[in-house]
């Protein structure tokens, strides 16, 4: 591969890869690091990348591979942080956060099913696997725009139908004077 053809790779990648490592690590400067070093590994593999069938599957999946990799070494570094002498304050949720939390998943699971099939699929890939509007665009055939604005809508149903199942919850436990 010559250096005019990967720099194209480059031009063409480096903004979606930025985008997948940035959502994954939520640092700028970890996420430019991420990429750079995708970028590097793959110039060293310059000979090997005719082989791979797509490469942009390729590069995506060395991101995702390389910010997990830097979330267990986070993890690992907080962990001999906290494991010193000194007490901490525990910062885990507590079970009544952890309880509120799931229940508030359960909810909005629930929500998200009773969308209608179209939406409900296009959330289900932006929102829970992590894809990028382009990459839902190409599954679904639909065009960018339209999707856009389909997944706003979807957000909005979900979000209006959740604020009133939590009015209609918080109205209930008045009167019945339950509390979680």
């Amino acid at each position: 591969m010559t250096r005019d053809a990967f720099n194209d790779i480059i031009d063409r990648l480096n903004r979606k890869l930025y985008v997948i490592a940035y959502r994954i690590l939520k640092n700028q400067q970890e996420s430019e690091d991420v990429v750079q070093e995708v970028f590097l590994k793959m110039w060293t593999m310059k000979e090997k990348l005719n082989k791979y069938d797509d490469i942009t599957a390729l590069a995506v999946t060395m991101t995702r591979n390389n910010c997990i990799d830097l979330l267990r070494k986070r993890k690992n570094i907080n962990s001999e942080k906290n494991g010193s002498d000194v007490l901490t304050a525990d910062s885990s949720p507590s079970p009544y956060d952890r309880l509120v939390s799931l229940e508030n998943r359960e909810i909005i699971s629930e929500i998200i099913e009773d969308l209608p099939d179209a939406w409900r699929d296009l959330i289900k890939q932006r929102e829970i696997n992590g894809l990028s509007y382009e990459e839902i665009a190409l599954q679904s055939g639909m065009n960018i725009n339209n999707l856009r604005v389909v997944l706003s809508r979807a957000r909005q149903m979900i979000k209006e139908k959740y604020i009133s199942y939590t009015n209609e919850r918080g109205k209930a436990e008045r009167i019945t004077g339950k509390v979680l």
